[in-house]
């Protein structure tokens, strides 16, 4: 089972790479993010002919997740639990219907957090703490979990192509860090460390001054695991290739291997 994190900066107009990508690799489950248009708006037709069903938590222009599975979505949850006037589309839930039983993955997009010292990095901070308070509680289910997308969060130095560039940014604050290792702490496993983890293999290339052609990038796209999807995972891949396509997403997807 290949179960796939890609933030695809508009799937509108990402479709042709998004579906591209999608004939070509084949994934089972992929998470979606920063879509960029309401459910209605959402191209179902285009993916349901590839053959997946969509699940789909947007908003107008910004933000928004979804989740394509060839397996039956038997579950959804749209919007992490913890805060009922927040209105930012960045979390979704779905229980898969996986060939050897159920599989609970969620499609996350964590706030940027820029500029610190702001609300905006005070609700970054905020929501990780929600997402650890719930990601706590799933795991008592002590079932195959997987929780993908873009953390916004260089967690360790290798992980971008200068550290003096990205020093005073929120993806790399100390409590950003800090909050990123807090779900660690609850058990959760980082698909990437557990599978290679070697060297700077970065998941993001901005599209300003060059990023891409002098391999300026950094790695924030993750698949955190609970131990009983963790005892499955097979392999993880970076399929850096897709940001040199035409039109490209400025971030590239992320793809767990599993036997599930």
């Amino acid at each position: 089972m290949k179960i796939a994190t890609w933030n695809v900066n508009s799937v509108r107009t990402r479709i042709a790479v998004v579906s591209r990508w999608l004939a070509e690799a084949k994934p089972d489950v992929v998470c979606l993010q920063e879509i960029k248009c309401q459910d209605q708006q959402f191209p179902y037709l285009e993916f349901e002919a590839l053959g997946y069903n969509c699940a789909v938590h947007g908003q107008k222009s910004y933000n928004g997740v979804a989740i394509l599975s060839k397996f039956a979505i038997e579950e959804t949850l749209p919007g992490l639990p913890g805060d009922a006037a927040d209105e930012q589309a960045r979390y979704l839930e779905c229980v898969i219907a996986a060939k050897h039983g159920p599989v609970r993955v969620a499609s996350i997009y964590l706030p940027n957090g820029n500029p610190k010292n702001t609300g905006k990095f005070d609700y970054k901070l905020q929501w990780m703490q929600r997402l650890r308070a719930h990601a706590a509680g799933l795991l008592k289910f002590e079932e195959p979990l997987v929780l993908a997308g873009d953390y916004n969060v260089i967690a360790d130095d290798d992980h971008c192509w200068d550290v003096s560039a990205w020093a005073n940014d929120a993806l790399m604050a100390d409590e950003t860090r800090a909050g990123f290792a807090a779900l660690h702490w609850l058990g959760l496993v980082n698909a990437w460390a557990a599978a290679d983890g070697r060297g700077h293999q970065y998941t993001f290339w901005d599209y300003q001054a060059g990023a891409w052609q002098k391999d300026h990038g950094i790695h924030i796209d993750h698949i955190l695991l609970s131990a009983q999807a963790a005892d499955c995972l097979n392999a993880v891949e970076i399929d850096r290739k897709v940001r040199g396509w035409e039109k490209p997403s400025d971030h590239v997807p992320v793809i767990a291997k599993f036997d599930l």
